[in-house]
This record gives structure tokens, C-alpha cells and sequence, in this order.
């Protein structure tokens, strides 16, 4: 039986072939890691529910796509339909991190006049002997590109869960400020039967004093 849902957040992960996109879905969705993985072929599509906060729970529809060139041609029909994206790169191959800045700017220029909401996750956090990228040049990137960072292992199953929700929360959070809202053909974020009605933080007290019989709107 499908989980109620209020909303539902497509979310894509982005990044070049063999940094550990499908197994971080994996562990994600499934709760499971395998050595042996086989490169993505276009689109593979994973799914999983969060509660966000009491009583609002997100559906959230995620698009794994092939890093390969080859498969680009697929993958960028599926930019403009996501409200959310993972940057994901290989920390032991350090070509994987230089080519984030044109995975952001290869979507961000796609999806014009809109926008997504990213997270900059490095991949492979056990693999430290084989470590190519510092912990500190990659923070610095994030903040260049105004999102978080956040360093993974799908193997040890360390911070997985942590990247999936930083990146639904903020969402959710730009939601309430109405900087992100559902729109006709849009799919990027879609409101269930249940849809909790959001205001924007900033007009809440006002609100409660203009209807103060109506009791609190939280």
C-alpha cells in the first residue's frame, strides 16, 4: 500500500560514471551495497519516503543518470522536470571533482528562467588512504556554488541518509518562504491529497495577530 504523501520532490543525482551514484541510491532506497555495480544506462528511477517534520511526510522520486556521454542526450530531458539535485563526485579520482563545476552550470543553464537547489556530495569518504581531494577544497567549492557539501560512503553506510534529507529540507524550507512552489507541467514538486498548506515564515506572527480567535497556524 503506497505511503500518504503531502509532497512529492523529483530529485536527480548528477555526476560523472563510476563516483558511486547507484549506490548511494541504493543504501538509500534499499538498505543495501554491492561491489559489483553496472554503469546506468540512460535513467534508473528509485524511490523512498521521509518525514520531514510531524506530520509531513515527503515522497521522494529519484533519477539516476548515466555519467557517460553517450547518454547525455537522455539525461538532460529530465533536468528541467527536478526540483533537486546531488552533485556527486569520487573522492579518489580527482578528474570526477574538477568536472562538477560543468555538471552545475550544464543543468543550471538548462533549466532557465528556474532553478534547482543542489548538494555537493563527496563519495567514497572510507576510501581516506586513497583520498584526492581535501576536505577543505571541497568545502570551498560548495561555498563558491552556494550549497552544502557533505561526504559519503555508501559502503559503511556513513552520511547517506544525512545528504537525502539536508537536500529535502531545504527544499521543503524554500517551499515555506515561497521561493518554491508547484507549477502546471512542472513535476518538480507536486502536492499529494493531503497537501499541508505552507505560508511564508516571515508573515506567520502577522497572520496570528490578524486572526488571533483562529488559534496558532503552525
Amino acid at each position: 500500500m503506497d505511503i500518504l504523501w503531502q509532497y512529492q520532490f523529483r530529485i536527480i543525482l548528477l555526476g560523472d560514471s563510476t563516483v558511486g551514484k547507484s549506490s548511494l541510491l541504493k543504501r538509500f532506497t534499499d538498505g543495501i551495497y554491492s561491489d559489483v555495480a553496472d554503469p546506468t544506462v540512460g535513467v534508473d528511477f528509485y524511490a523512498r519516503s521521509l518525514e520531514i517534520e510531524p506530520g509531513v511526510k515527503i515522497k521522494l522520486q529519484l533519477w539516476d543518470t548515466a555519467g557517460q556521454e553517450r547518454f547525455r542526450s537522455i539525461t538532460t530531458s529530465y533536468y528541467r522536470n527536478s526540483v533537486g539535485g546531488l552533485l556527486v563526485f569520487d573522492l579518489t579520482n580527482r578528474k570526477t571533482f574538477e568536472h562538477v563545476r560543468e555538471w552545475h552550470k550544464e543543468v543550471s543553464e538548462h533549466i532557465l528562467p528556474h532553478h534547482m537547489v543542489y548538494i555537493l556530495v563527496g563519495h567514497k569518504s572510507d576510501l581516506n588512504k586513497d583520498r584526492k581531494v581535501s576536505r577543505d577544497e571541497a568545502e570551498q567549492l560548495a561555498a563558491d556554488l552556494g550549497i552544502r557539501y557533505v561526504e559519503t560512503s555508501a559502503k559503511c553506510n556513513s552520511n547517506v541518509d544525512r545528504a537525502f534529507e539536508l537536500l529535502t529540507r531545504d527544499i521543503y524550507e524554500l517551499m515555506k518562504m515561497g521561493e518554491i512552489v508547484t507549477r502546471d507541467g512542472w513535476d518538480g514538486v507536486k502536492s499529494g491529497l493531503t497537501a499541508k498548506v505552507l505560508y511564508p515564515a516571515v508573515n506567520e506572527e502577522e497572520r496570528a495577530a490578524a486572526s488571533p480567535e483562529k488559534g496558532c497556524h503552525c
